[in-house]
């Protein structure tokens, strides 16, 4: 009996001594949370230089019985020859998908499907990617489909037929969507017509594609000397390394090394381009040269245009441009730094047609702006939050940790800057007001941008009653209309041609 009444005393004492939790604010910017307290993985720890040629970078994780293979590789749409524009592309999409020396499509596609393995490839404008992902009990027998791939395609005739036939089809719907017309003509805006990430596929290129040709263009590049390897998942990372040496070993033919990525950037000048497309709403982006990742002024400039157009809901451009005056669903921007060469800013929304002019004063008016005022220090703060404390998410998994390090061996980074990751909140966390200001006035021109339009040119020109604003003023440089193209051959149609290709 006295245990029943002093039990239930006992537990109200301790309750009532216990911390009071605090109260909860009136509203969530009022919450407070601790210093995030986070030291990203070291990269060397993963690093192994295996005797076959290649680097890998192994994180073992033993959550779940599966294994990620990813394959880099030191190749690209860059070194397609002139005229055979989509060669890379091929190789890529066939490497896998066109079988095996041992093994057709289908028996290579009804093997992975038994073992429920994913086995992909793909080549981009400046690397090659293949992966496989399986059970960690199937490891063996993977790794051997993956050496049957990466050494004995067969790039199956079907297959490249049917490849040649999709890619035809798509061509064949490149001006159906304002967004893909915008899409090719920002590249030859920002590079030049003739830089090679400007060149475009076209049906004649695409048919002159051979089985032989895949095959030697597979044969140049697909080396270990050219490969940087991602493994993580359920193994014992010594035994993993040893997988990975016999996976590379003996290889059957001699590649070559790749030249380096050409860089030889002639942007167009300022100025409006104009593409006449007859859609109800005009797509604008506003470009300017861009920088390397390299340059020091890069942490600020990263911040500058998370300010500016960046950030979502919290950017000046898409509260002026969306929340403002209603002028588009989205609006915003980027700068990337470049890996090779310097990428392009870039500053876009899509707004009906008689608002396009207006809607883009807005934003020059932004980038302006941000030349000629400091910002405030609750911008500034917000968007250092929004990086360093996401920066975690970039390592979360130990897929992530492989993958990030990889490529940074594969860009060169790593040669150059080992602990990039660990001092980048540092770097950020130094840029101060003036320093997004003094960026931006470097940067931003809006007297030399690049505009590019693509929409009803005649509504677009007559710009809105209650906004006068004229498109052809806002840059001190002539208007120039870019000719509609063939989405098959990409020669300039004439009005006569244009309007039966619509039909």
């Amino acid at each position: 009996m006295l245990i029943r009444v002093l039990l239930p005393a006992l537990t109200l004492a301790v309750a009532l001594s216990a911390e009071t939790p605090p109260p909860i604010p009136a509203r969530p910017e009022a919450l407070k949370f601790p210093v995030l307290n986070y030291e990203p993985p070291n990269p060397r720890e993963h690093r192994v230089v295996l005797k076959s040629g290649p680097v890998a970078y192994v994180v073992p994780d033993r959550e779940l019985p599966l294994v990620t293979v990813s394959i880099l590789v030191r190749t690209g749409a860059y070194l397609d020859p002139a005229g055979q524009e989509g060669l890379a592309a091929f190789t890529g999409a066939l490497l896998v998908r066109g079988g095996t020396s041992l093994k057709t499509a289908e028996a290579l596609d009804e093997r992975l499907a038994f073992l429920a393995a994913q086995m992909g490839a793909s080549i981009a404008d400046d690397l090659g990617t293949v992966s496989l992902n399986l059970l960690s009990k199937d490891l063996p027998e993977g790794m051997a489909l993956l050496r049957e791939v990466l050494t004995q395609p067969r790039f199956q005739a079907d297959k490249l037929e049917l490849q040649r036939q999709q890619t035809l089809q798509a061509l064949q719907q490149r001006n159906d969507d304002s967004s893909s017309i915008e899409g090719r003509e920002l590249e030859s805006l920002s590079y030049g017509p003739q830089f090679w990430a400007a060149r475009q596929v076209t049906s004649r290129s695409i048919n002159s594609l051979k089985r032989e040709d895949l095959q030697a263009f597979h044969q140049r590049w697909f080396h270990p000397s050219n490969f940087i390897v991602s493994v993580s998942g359920d193994f014992d990372r010594a035994a993993m390394v040893q997988t990975l040496e016999k996976l590379f070993a003996d290889w059957p033919f001699q590649g070559e090394v790749p030249p380096p990525i050409p860089t030889d950037l002639k942007p167009a000048g300022a100025g409006v381009y104009l593409v006449n497309k007859d859609v109800p709403q005009g797509r604008v982006s506003i470009l300017l040269p861009g920088v390397m990742r390299e340059d020091p002024d890069y942490p600020a400039i990263l911040l500058m245009n998370d300010i500016l157009g960046g950030g979502g809901f919290t950017s000046r451009i898409m509260n002026r441009v969306r929340s403002d005056e209603g002028l588009a669903y989205s609006a915003g921007s980027s700068f990337p730094g470049g890996t090779w060469y310097p990428s392009t800013f870039r500053a876009g929304f899509q707004s009906k047609s008689r608002t396009v002019a207006y809607a883009t004063s807005i934003v020059i008016e932004e980038m302006k702006r941000m030349t000629t005022a400091p910002v405030t220090e609750e911008e500034l703060q917000t968007a250092k939050r929004s990086f360093i404390e996401s920066f975690p998410e970039n390592f979360n998994t130990k897929s992530k940790v492989a993958g990030i390090f990889a490529r940074e061996e594969f860009t060169g980074r790593f040669a150059k800057a080992p602990d990039f990751w660990k001092g980048f909140r540092q770097s950020l966390d130094r840029v101060g007001r003036e320093d997004i200001q003094r960026v931006a006035a470097k940067h931003l021109h809006p007297d030399r941008v690049s505009i590019l339009v693509v929409g009803n040119k005649e509504e677009i020109l007559k710009g809105h009653p209650d906004h006068p604003v004229s498109l052809d003023k806002l840059v001190p440089a002539p208007l120039t209309e870019l000719p509609m193209r063939d989405p098959l051959t990409l020669e300039p149609l004439t009005a006569t041609s244009e309007a039966g290709s619509a039909k």
